[in-house]
């Protein structure tokens, strides 16, 4: 089944001392809204990580044309900046955060309340660690503080227990997979470039990674990946 899963992290610009990681992983507003302007344009319906994993594992019907937005990391832009323009553009998006630094109230992350009022608008919240390790090699003690605590976490101040998780950093092994999928999580992302999923890969689910130097032919030229 093909569907394109947009991977963002800041939307915003990035600031004049960013190094090139940072400038890579940030949109500037302007360019995020284009992109969204361009889908609404072009006949694109935002659907929910759930509305893929029901369409693959039941067969459920899906838009024509479904799109699915994902946030890593929970960055306060993600509240000021991609929340209300996805709202503006009637989309829905995920948003994968890091608990431990949303119950520091580290400045550069979303805070719960924020967290929350994205929850009551529309918005999923999804765990994506405590504190973003690389989940490769660590034991089993580990990878459930990690994993499940963060869920647990997220489920005490959304109200739900969430159903999807997304890999720090792309970074994940077998044993980091086991326990996604036994703790009850219904898939996993990935930073692997794709766009087709089948039941057999709800664990490792392949992103597209939008880029700060993507232009909207470009970002249509990877909308359109077959593989």
């Amino acid at each position: 089944m093909r569907v394109p899963i947009l991977m963002y992290h800041h939307i915003a610009v990035p600031p004049p001392n960013a190094d090139a990681i940072e400038r890579d992983l940030s949109v500037p507003p302007q360019n995020f809204e284009a992109q969204l302007q361009w889908l609404a344009q072009n006949g694109y319906t935002s659907i929910r990580l759930y509305d893929l994993v029901y369409a693959l594992a039941q067969g459920r019907p899906l838009p024509e044309k479904p799109i699915i937005f994902t946030f890593d990391d929970g960055y306060r832009d993600a509240y000021e900046n991609a929340f209300p323009l996805l709202q503006k553009y009637g989309f829905t998006g995920t948003f994968f955060v890091l608990t431990e630094f949303m119950d520091q109230n580290l400045p550069q992350y979303l805070n719960w309340r924020q967290a929350e009022e994205m929850s009551a608008a529309g918005m999923d919240i999804e765990p994506h660690t405590k504190t973003h390790p690389d989940l490769r090699g660590r034991d089993r003690d580990f990878l459930i503080w990690q994993i499940l605590g963060s869920a647990q976490t997220v489920e005490a101040h959304i109200g739900r227990f969430p159903r999807f998780f997304a890999y720090p950093s792309g970074h994940y092994d077998a044993h980091a997979l086991r326990v996604v999928r036994e703790i009850g999580l219904w898939g996993a992302l990935t930073t692997q470039q794709g766009t087709l999923h089948t039941t057999d890969s709800l664990y490792e689910l392949k992103r597209v990674r939008i880029r700060h130097s993507d232009t909207l032919e470009s970002f249509a030229i990877k909308l359109a990946w077959d593989f």
